[in-house]
C-alpha cells in the first residue's frame, strides 16, 4: 500500500470522527443530559459503571474520570458481578450500564439484581427500543451515523462519541460543584499533571 493511500485512510477516519463530534450537539437529548449532570453533582454515594468489550473500556474511563472529580466511582466487570461482586453495589448508588446495541446479555442480566438493590440505572446505548433502554431509569442516547471502518461495524467512531459524552458530563459536574485545583492536587500528585499542580503550590508558597 502506498504512503498516499495510508494517509488517505487516516484522514477518512479523522474526518468521520470530526463529523460525528460536531453532529452530537444537534442530536443528543439535552434534558436527559442535564438531568444526569445534576444527579451526579448532588450525589453523595457511589457510582458504578459496567460494560463489556469496547463499552467496558469506556465504562472504565468514566469511572476513572468521575473519581478524579471526587465522585467516588468503580468499574464492575459484568462476569464478576453475577459471581458475587454485585455485593459492591448498594441502595442509592448510580449505575451506568453500557451496551452499543442495548442487548448485550452480560449487561442486561444485571438489571433484575440492580432493581432489587434500588439503584438508579442509566443506560448508555444507541438503541432506544433495546432491552437495556426499556428497563433503565434514564437513557443516555449516543448514536453515530457511521463507524470509521470499511464494514461500518467496528466500535471506533461510536466509542469516541460515548467518551466525548462522558467527558462533557464530567466537566459539567466539575464546574457545577465548584471543583478546584487544590482538590485535584490532593488526589493526583503523580505524573506530569501532579508535577504541574504541586509545582504551582510550591511557587505560591514562595
Amino acid at each position: 500500500m502506498e504512503t498516499s493511500e495510508i494517509k488517505a485512510i487516516a484522514k477518512r477516519v479523522w474526518d468521520t470522527a470530526a463529523y460525528e463530534m460536531e453532529r452530537m450537539e444537534k442530536v443528543y437529548d439535552e434534558q436527559v443530559f442535564c438531568d444526569i449532570v445534576r444527579m451526579l453533582a448532588n450525589h453523595t454515594g457511589r457510582v458504578v459503571t459496567s460494560g463489556v468489550g469496547t463499552s467496558g473500556v469506556a465504562a472504565r474511563k468514566l469511572a476513572h474520570s468521575l473519581s478524579c472529580i471526587e465522585r467516588p466511582s468503580c468499574y464492575l466487570n459484568p462476569a464478576d458481578a453475577v459471581h458475587g461482586a454485585m455485593g459492591f453495589v448498594q441502595s442509592g448508588d448510580i449505575v451506568f450500564l453500557l451496551s452499543k446495541g442495548g442487548g448485550t446479555s452480560e449487561v442486561v442480566q444485571l438489571i433484575p439484581a440492580l432493581r432489587q438493590k434500588h439503584v438508579t440505572i442509566i443506560a448508555v446505548t444507541e438503541r432506544l427500543d433495546s432491552p437495556l433502554a426499556q428497563q433503565s431509569d434514564r437513557v443516555l442516547h449516543v448514536q453515530v451515523e457511521r463507524e470509521a471502518d470499511p464494514f461500518n461495524m467496528l466500535a471506533t467512531t461510536s466509542i469516541l462519541a460515548v467518551i466525548a459524552m462522558f467527558d462533557a458530563l464530567c466537566i459539567a459536574v466539575m464546574e457545577m460543584t465548584g471543583y478546584t485545583k487544590d482538590q485535584f492536587a490532593v488526589i493526583h500528585p503523580g505524573g506530569a499533571v501532579g508535577e504541574r499542580l504541586l509545582g504551582k503550590e510550591k511557587r505560591e508558597e514562595q
